[in-house]
């Protein structure tokens, strides 16, 4: 399972720079070329770095291996390419752990609002005995492997009006991924949370058909929803990750070697997509502000006290000892 950032960030990071001298690689340079789906822009680190697992997979299989990167929904949007991992139509994909709870409920734990205290407990749970228990829960029940977690940021309302309180999202309508987890923070606060397809959010926006959405500052960036939004409203409500699932398909038809050289390639796609996050995250409040986007620092306690109560409510898919469990990550004496 994942390793450490500070053991991979190096390696990861030379294999992006490798890839950027030598420019698009060819589908001949392996056997198999396995395909790696995902709904995030070209630009995005998430991207780069899966495309540089390329090289480093068809260097240590010896050609049998390579990668193809599908990004933007070019395969399918979120819940298509959840489904493809098992039908064979992707091999690898990125998803948002609320839409793998969809199979496994247990495993969206991670991806609910204010679940985790800071950055150093998400990190510390990702490297923990309960992630591994319950990667292997959805692998059970899945047939498919979760083989990485990648930052992918805290989240944050966007809207065209200053957010500051809970009262404030009375009755905004704001979009929300298609996963009903996503639901929880919007309900807590007396928003009206309206799924829509990840592609489909600018134009939303645009024409007016939901008022807000919510995204880690550098998807905000990337995605341009700043150019028809006014406000960043710091809410920080979900420290969001993105599983790097395998299909169950493509996993089996690899031999143990080849399977751990794949785990390896993907294990540095995280830890250099997750470092790019960290300080794209650090410094893009000022690019905003620079862009005429008026950012509003939130006190998150009212917002966090509304959702704790919802914790282990109706939309809880986890049971009790799981949440302790995760809570206590961090905090051991």
């Amino acid at each position: 399972m994942t390793p450490k950032l500070t053991q991979t960030v190096a390696l990861a990071t030379t294999a992006v720079a490798a890839l950027t001298a030598a420019g698009p690689v060819a589908a001949q340079d392996a056997e198999r070329m396995l395909k790696w789906a995902h709904v995030y822009e070209v630009s995005e680190a998430y991207h780069t770095c899966a495309v540089a697992a390329h090289d480093e997979l068809v260097a240590s299989t010896d050609g049998r291996y390579g990668i193809e990167v599908f990004p933007a929904s070019s395969l399918g949007k979120e819940v298509d390419i959840n489904e493809g991992l098992s039908l064979g139509t992707v091999d690898i994909i990125y998803t948002g752990q609320l839409f793998a709870g969809r199979a496994y409920g247990p495993v969206a734990i991670g991806g609910a609002p204010y679940m985790f205290r800071d950055y150093a407990h998400w990190d510390a749970f990702r490297n923990s005995d309960l992630f591994e228990e319950l990667s292997q829960g959805y692998a059970d029940a899945t047939g498919n492997q979760i083989e990485a977690l990648t930052y992918y940021g805290n989240r944050h309302v966007t809207s065209n009006k200053p957010i500051t309180t809970p009262e404030d999202m009375d009755g905004l309508k704001i979009r929300v991924p298609n996963a009903p987890l996503y639901m929880m923070f919007p309900e807590a606060v007396g928003a009206n949370p309206t799924p829509i397809a990840f592609a489909e959010v600018y134009l939303a926006l645009q024409q007016g058909t939901v008022d807000a959405q919510e995204n880690p500052l550098p998807t905000i960036q990337a995605k341009k929803f700043y150019e028809v939004q006014s406000d960043i409203n710091l809410t920080g409500h979900i420290t969001d990750a993105l599983l790097t699932i395998v299909g169950g398909p493509a996993w089996s038809s690899m031999d143990e070697a080849d399977q751990q050289a794949l785990s390896a390639a993907i294990d540095n796609a995280a830890a250099c997509a997750t470092e790019a996050i960290r300080d794209q995250e650090a410094e893009l409040v000022e690019w905003f502000k620079e862009q005429g986007v008026n950012v509003n620092e939130v006190d998150r306690e009212p917002f966090i006290e509304a959702v704790k109560a919802m914790h282990m409510g109706d939309m809880a898919s986890w049971d009790q000892e799981t949440y302790d469990r995760l809570q206590a990550i961090g905090q051991e004496s």
